[in-house]
């Protein structure tokens, strides 16, 4: 059992060193910091700045959790503290099947029901143009895609909470909405930034979806009605297709291990500050 252990952590190990020495080529010729600040992009001229392609992929996992968070926070709330039975019985299935849909199903959902109503309803009051296809459309579309994970791991967070604890707010006089505030929510905080990170990793890794809906332009995105180019669209558009140029197949295999360091970045301080707030917050 310790073998198999090691074994499954050695494999992030791996994973690490794989991709750095595919990406060795490109690294000998531009610096990280060259690769990663610049905005220029065109592989037939030797030039592979990331920086449009980060920011992109920053943006549309932010916008998708400011989406999905507070109602997925607020359905797991209303599902285990006030919803009836036969609401639950309704409402999980429905759960389970939004989580099984391949992400291909919610990109055609994107292009039919999102982008032109991004393009034809809200696009005209903000902007004097767009095609629908926006660093918004994006995040809506990875909301819907996240918020089952989120109400799912959130419930079964909130299931945990002792009744023992609600009773005794109930019994000092705290309303419903108090202690569902001021009780539940905070004994399982450790439990939602948890899921929340969870949630941010696959929203940040996410390919399928996000390329269909986002338009794939290689730009920094001013508004929400941009287009947008997240990294992992990058490496599902081109890889395979334009590996003859020279070190287009190492550019893509940094990309892929800028996502690697930034999501290991990323689970790294939230556990820390999970640390934290178990530390300050747990009853």
């Amino acid at each position: 059992m310790l073998s198999l252990t090691v074994l499954s952590l050695l494999i992030l190990v791996f994973m690490a060193v794989g991709l750095y020495s595919k990406s060795a080529d490109i690294l000998k010729e531009n610096s990280v910091w060259t690769l990663l600040t610049s905005s220029a992009w065109s592989p037939f001229n030797g030039q592979f700045g990331f920086w449009s392609f980060i920011v992109s992929s920053i943006y549309v996992t932010l916008l998708s959790l400011i989406i999905a968070l507070p109602i997925s926070l607020l359905t797991a709330l209303f599902l285990t503290e006030k919803a009836k039975p036969w609401i639950k019985k309704a409402v999980f299935p429905v759960l389970d099947i939004l989580a099984g849909i391949p992400s291909v199903v919610y990109g055609l959902w994107g292009i039919l029901i999102i982008v032109p109503w991004i393009a034809n309803s809200l696009g005209p009051h903000f902007v004097d143009y767009t095609s629908g296809y926006t660093l918004l459309a994006g995040g809506i579309v990875l909301s819907v895609m996240i918020i089952p994970l989120l109400v799912s791991l959130f419930v079964e967070i909130f299931s945990t909470v002792p009744s023992e604890i609600k009773d005794a707010s109930a019994s000092l006089g705290a309303t419903p909405w108090q202690t569902s505030r001021k009780v539940v929510v905070r004994k399982a905080l450790p439990g939602i930034i948890a899921s929340t990170v969870l949630a941010v990793s696959k929203a940040f890794g996410e390919t399928l979806a996000v390329l269909m809906v986002c338009g794939n332009m290689v730009e920094i995105p001013r508004s929400l009605f941009d287009s947008a180019y997240p990294l992992p669209a990058l490496i599902a558009n081109n890889y395979g297709e334009m590996l003859s140029l020279p070190k287009y197949e190492s550019a893509l295999m940094f990309a892929a291990l800028v996502m690697f360091v930034i999501i290991l970045i990323f689970n790294t301080v939230a556990r820390i500050v999970l640390h934290k707030v178990e530390e300050k917050f747990t009853l």
